[in-house]
């Protein structure tokens, strides 16, 4: 029998975007089955009961994305 999947929410950093049914696009600090936590972009259900696909960053690869979205001319 599989590990049970487990996940524990650090820290929130805040949201994204809010979908239908109030789901919301986040970026927190989690920790995957009791592993170091990482940086990690994904929708959650209120209650943070039920996820969906997302990503997930080491803190060197988000600092890479922050260089590349400061770099760009997004106006």
């Amino acid at each position: 029998m599989a590990d049970e999947f487990t996940f524990k929410i650090e820290q929130s950093y805040g949201t994204l975007s809010e979908g239908k049914g109030g789901w919301k696009t986040e970026l927190n600090l989690v920790s995957w089955s009791e592993r170091p936590a990482k940086y990690d972009i994904r929708p959650w259900a209120p209650g943070h009961d039920k996820m969906g696909k997302g990503i997930t960053l080491t803190k060197e690869e988000l600092v890479a994305l922050k260089g590349i979205l400061d770099g760009m001319n997004l106006a």
